[in-house]
């Protein structure tokens, strides 16, 4: 069976949230949005571009960082609401050099950071 990317569920913004997992250890990287052209764009170069929504422009996961994420995989949960990238990351995911955005723990009503910024 081909893959319908009309077969999607955007949201009201024609947008998709789209995780980002690490091939090897399974771990969550981070959360970004997609567009239709987006998700085309990233199965057609295997690179990873998402939807930024604060520029309103098309996001190359590294192309300015050279954190790039090649994607191994693309997955499509049972609701088609929601993407889950299978990817080879290049350094650090998160802007801030942590190697993911959920470096933020909450434990016992309390924040704890799990990650410190790679060097």
């Amino acid at each position: 069976m081909s893959f319908d990317p009309s077969s999607l569920k955007f949201n009201e913004a024609g947008l998709i949230p789209a995780i980002a997992q690490d091939e090897n250890s399974g771990e969550v990287l981070m959360m970004a949005w997609m567009n239709a052209d987006a998700v085309e764009q990233t199965l057609r170069t295997r690179r990873v571009t998402y939807w930024s929504r604060s520029r309103q422009s098309f996001w190359v996961k590294g192309e300015s960082s050279g954190h790039v994420q090649e994607l191994v995989d693309f997955r499509v949960d049972c609701d088609r609401d929601c993407l889950l990238l299978v990817v080879r990351q290049t350094g650090p995911a998160c802007h801030t050099n942590r190697r993911s955005c959920f470096y933020t723990g909450v434990r016992e009503g309390e924040e704890v950071e799990l990650m410190a910024p790679l060097p």
